[in-house]
């Protein structure tokens, strides 16, 4: 073996062992945050699937099978999905003009009109739900409104049904689909849409041809968002929903509360957890989560 030879072995195993060391490094930084997360998240959601198996002081599937033959929980569960399917549907159509306008507008004004978007942020979801009993009550401000100017003889039924759920969701929601929509709509080269118009497109088809697909990544992780905040949400729906919209998270409180049924308020816990991961996997499969939040 030559003197380069010898060279090169010895500058190859000191980047291997320099390698090793970093990893070792990172291994040792990264241990502090890789405990929390087991005692915060881990052990808890571990300490839930364990309780799920547990009926009546017996372990068992008694808590799952339950959820199969009782018609009851099939309606839960799909009040919830369709809530939250049609919670994020109105978020997108509410909520993408504004981001498209924010995104065009001066920075300045921009951040004018992104502090509107926050403001709802200052206030707790319980004070912004009564807020809306108020509004939408039978002698609430719309009704009276309407009543007023004689567009309606008798008061509409706004709130305690699934539309009062639905407003009251959607007014909380909103701020989630807007805030990552317009990061990502902020980004875009407005060059691009110019340059489609002087190739001959209109707005409307540069629009659809350049702008919206640029665009998917943040409606994507605004959407997915809302929808996953939706599943689990309590507070709105307990209170606008009258006790006529009954939600997984209501039936969980239910389950604990006034049953004291841990095992079966855990076994619709983690079924509604798999839901999640089975819709971050098929949106993963159809969109790829690294190439939506990788931007």
């Amino acid at each position: 073996m030559t003197a380069c030879q010898r060279g090169h072995t010895l500058n190859r195993q000191e980047l291997a062992a320099d390698e090793r060391r970093e990893k070792r490094q990172i291994l040792g930084l990264s241990l502090p945050a890789a405990a929390i997360i087991l005692v915060l998240l881990v052990i808890p959601v571990g300490w839930l699937f364990a309780l799920s198996f547990v009926s009546n002081g017996e372990i068992g599937l008694a808590n799952y099978t339950r959820m199969v033959e009782y018609s009851a929980y099939l309606s839960i569960f799909s009040t919830t999905i369709l809530v939250s399917l049609f919670v994020t549907v109105l978020c997108i159509v509410l909520g993408y003009p504004v981001a498209y306008l924010l995104g065009q507008l001066p920075p300045r004004l921009a951040t004018i009109g992104l502090a509107f978007v926050i403001v709802p942020f200052w206030t707790s979801i319980l004070v912004r739900t009564y807020a809306w009993l108020v509004i939408l009550q039978r002698q609430g401000i719309v009704n009276d409104a309407l009543i007023g100017i004689g567009l309606i003889d008798e008061p509409l039924r706004l709130a305690h049904n699934l539309t009062g759920t639905i407003i009251g969701m959607t007014h909380v929601m909103l701020p989630f689909l807007v805030l990552p929509l317009y990061a990502t709509v902020r980004n875009i080269d407005g060059d691009l849409m110019r340059a489609a118009n002087n190739m001959g497109a209109s707005p409307a088809r540069a629009f659809r041809d350049v702008f919206l697909p640029l665009s998917m990544p943040g409606l994507i992780a605004g959407s997915l968002l809302v929808f996953i905040l939706c599943l689990g949400f309590y507070v709105t729906p307990q209170i606008l929903g009258g006790g006529r919209v009954i939600m997984v998270s209501m039936k969980i409180q239910q389950n604990v509360q006034t049953y004291f049924d841990w095992g079966a308020g855990s076994a619709l816990g983690v079924v509604l957890l798999l839901i999640v991961f089975a819709i971050f996997y098929l949106v993963h499969r159809l969109a790829g989560l690294d190439r939506i939040f990788a931007r």
